[in-house]
């Protein structure tokens, strides 16, 4: 069964490689279906209330995007790797294709700043709530088609065929990256067969993520794509352990901004995201400061005056955010990020010195935060697949019972990859239980923040 999995994946890789031409006849039918179910929606009048996914364009782009799309994209990283990268993603696609006829010019320091998909994911994030970019089709237009708009820009400018916006500037890149550390499958460049191969030396693939094909190894910036696949006889698509890239490779990947992406955003900023409709707390919040503003004769904030890009704005349905709305979600959604990060980090880094081995054990053992963010992020997303099926009179009695099955299934696996981490550093067994109580005790606020937003649904 093992060599059966091994030579269908080696086969498939090689496949991808001979049919180029039929992956970018994928890319370009993605291209024009985004471009269509993005564009057209946004000139259309919002839906009337008795439309449906299936009769009414606007919810279809809808359900499409944020129903179907985004949350099967994270669900795919896991299952694939970067291959919607590689084969489907219109971004990367268009990139690529404009920086063939651009200027060339060479890529900035500036733009290879490790920060950026840190920053970019946690704007966007915060921008989405709060135009409603799940609700409302212009505000999908405007995030997603800006970004899809930066792609050709910088394609236009930098790269010579690469994908200089994928590789630094996409929002999601950094975490797809974290997120394609779990997948079960990559490609591999074996080293000696790199070394020994005695042939004539064969075109140089062109890599679109810009990665030394002859270190592919444990790289998850791979967009699996499957150009280099059998290059000098070395590079073949491999089967692998679901732990092996962050138990092996983890303690090399001592990213500090990439850590700052896990617990502030994906993490903390992601849960803020996600919990704020459904956080009591947060209702009480801004009655308290809405309170606070009528005693004292401050009636602005109140006023819903911000256009829709700047706050959700849409008076024929009766959906609009005033200043203060606006205040308390970039409040909630920030101070999230704050809360979550800093707990995390803290905590670790007290392992860290509990056991006496620095900042290297703090960053790998990070990582293994990696299955519950990812179940965070897809149960988040998946909840607006939810209620727009809902909408349709499609309930699921068994959904509660599947979320906490998932993040119960992700919380033993971020404790079993805790628990490999910290064995492999070999400290005493009484270094190993404290710090792995820790660890252990930092994953409980992350579970009810996600039992919060289910029970308030």
């Amino acid at each position: 069964m093992q060599h059966f999995l091994v030579s269908s994946l080696r086969s498939l890789g090689l496949a991808m490689q001979r049919h180029g031409r039929f992956i970018q006849i994928i890319q370009w039918t993605v291209v024009l279906l985004y471009l269509a179910l993005l564009i057209i929606p946004a000139f259309m009048s919002l839906p009337p209330g008795k439309a449906h996914i299936l009769n009414n364009l606007v919810l279809f782009a809808q359900f499409v995007f944020w129903g179907i799309w985004w949350p099967f994209v994270i669900l795919s990283m896991l299952l694939f790797g970067r291959l919607w990268c590689g084969v489907f993603c219109p971004e990367g696609a268009l990139t690529e294709w404009t920086s063939r006829t651009g200027l060339n010019r060479t890529i900035p320091r500036w733009l290879k700043w490790r920060g950026w998909p840190v920053v970019a994911f946690i704007l966007t994030t915060l921008y989405g709530q709060l135009i409603s970019v799940y609700d409302y089709a212009q505000a999908a237009l405007l995030i997603l088609g800006g970004s899809t708009v930066g792609a050709i820009i910088v394609g236009f400018f930098f790269g010579r065929g690469t994908r200089v916006w994928c590789r630094y500037l996409c929002p999601v890149n950094g975490v797809f990256n974290l997120l394609s550390r779990l997948s079960p499958a990559s490609f591999k460049t074996d080293a000696t067969a790199w070394r020994q191969y005695d042939g004539l030396q064969p075109p140089n693939p062109r890599c679109p993520p810009m990665i030394s094909i002859h270190q592919l190894n444990g790289i998850s910036a791979c967009h699996m794509c499957g150009r280099c696949a059998g290059y000098r006889h070395a590079v073949t698509l491999e089967p692998r352990p679901c732990n092996e890239e962050i138990l092996k490779y983890g303690a090399q990947k001592n990213n500090m901004w990439e850590t700052r992406l896990l617990f502030y955003g994906m993490i903390g900023v992601a849960i803020g995201a996600f919990t704020w409709t459904a956080n009591p707390w947060f209702v009480r919040f801004k009655l308290v400061l809405a309170k606070w503003l009528l005693d004292h004769d401050i009636f602005w904030p109140l006023n819903t005056t911000a256009p829709w890009w700047i706050l959700t704005n849409y008076p024929a349905n009766n959906d609009s955010f005033n200043w203060l709305d606006g205040f308390c979600i970039t409040f909630y959604i920030l101070g999230s990020g704050v809360v979550f990060g800093g707990f995390l980090s803290i905590i670790l880094s007290l392992v860290a010195a509990f056991t006496r081995k620095g900042p290297i054990l703090k960053l790998h053992l990070a990582q293994a935060f990696l299955p519950l963010a990812a179940a965070g992020l897809f149960l988040g997303l998946t909840a607006t697949t939810v209620k727009l099926l809902q909408y349709d009179g499609i309930t699921f009695w068994w959904l509660g019972d599947l979320r906490v099955f998932i993040l119960a299934g992700a919380s033993l696996w971020s404790l079993y990859l805790g628990a490999r981490i910290l064995a492999r550093y070999q400290p005493r067994i009484s270094q190993w239980a404290g710090s792995y109580f820790l660890f252990s005790l930092s994953l409980a606020p992350i579970v009810m923040a996600w039992l919060l937003m289910f029970r308030g649904r």
